[in-house]
């Protein structure tokens, strides 16, 4: 299969950002602090092949409260915030994070299509990767929960970045479920992201191919294999 997209709209965790140091740690420190259990990574893989998990926030006080404790999101998103930012001059698990997709060829790609974000993401923890890694200028329009009033998977933010071009010459990469329904109810071409090998891939290949993932690439640099 090959495509020719006018388009590329790319999430951000899992798709050009490995996350497993960053959010994925500050879920199981989260969960941590107000349970006092300890749990792995895949444990968080079951609770990101359910819809409605896009927000880490909303994923951590579920799972705390499905442990038997009562909290408020508001608390959650707190604690959540001070692991992930740090606090009193520590460095948070923000500093964990690694850029996937060597920025070179995603220079290269600027010059096929137009590249462009859809994140689930604060505009605040978007701007501070981007900056962190010098790719700010590569995608000039960015969508984050910040720009919307319906998260993933309302298609809202695919429909606000297709802004005149047609569906079918857009496409969008993502890696959850959330991503798959959002490009699936905006007809969007979807591509699945999922590393070889990983929890995630043996967890949510299967449920994205039934969302109409048209391929299911091990790492993002693969998109290069089926673009015309």
């Amino acid at each position: 299969m090959k495509l020719a997209p006018k388009l590329v709209i790319f999430d951000v965790d899992g798709v050009l950002v490995d996350v497993h140091g960053s959010y994925h740690r500050s879920i199981l420190d989260t969960v941590k602090h107000f349970t006092g259990r300890r749990f792995t990574y895949a444990d968080i893989q079951q609770w990101k092949s359910r819809s409605g998990y896009n927000d880490d926030w909303r994923l951590s006080t579920d799972w705390i409260n499905s442990l038997g404790k009562s909290v408020e999101y508001t608390q959650v998103k707190r604690v959540f915030q001070k692991i992930y930012w740090g606090t009193n001059g520590t460095r948070g698990n923000v500093w964990r994070e690694r850029w996937l997709v060597p920025p070179r060829l995603l220079e290269r790609w600027s010059g096929r299509a137009e590249l462009a974000l859809f994140t689930g993401r604060t505009r605040r923890e978007l701007r501070h990767t981007l900056d962190q890694f010098g790719v700010k200028k590569l995608f000039p329009r960015v969508v984050t929960m910040d720009d919307v009033e319906h998260l993933k998977p309302n298609p809202e933010g695919l429909l606000r970045l297709l802004n005149g071009t047609d569906r079918t010459e857009a496409l969008y990469l993502g890696d959850n479920l959330d991503d798959a329904l959002a490009a699936e109810r905006a007809r969007v071409p979807f591509f699945g992201v999922l590393r070889r090998g990983s929890e995630a891939h043996k967890v949510r290949a299967a449920q994205l191919r039934s969302h109409g993932a048209r391929i299911i690439l091990h790492n993002t640099n693969e998109l290069e294999k089926y673009w015309k």
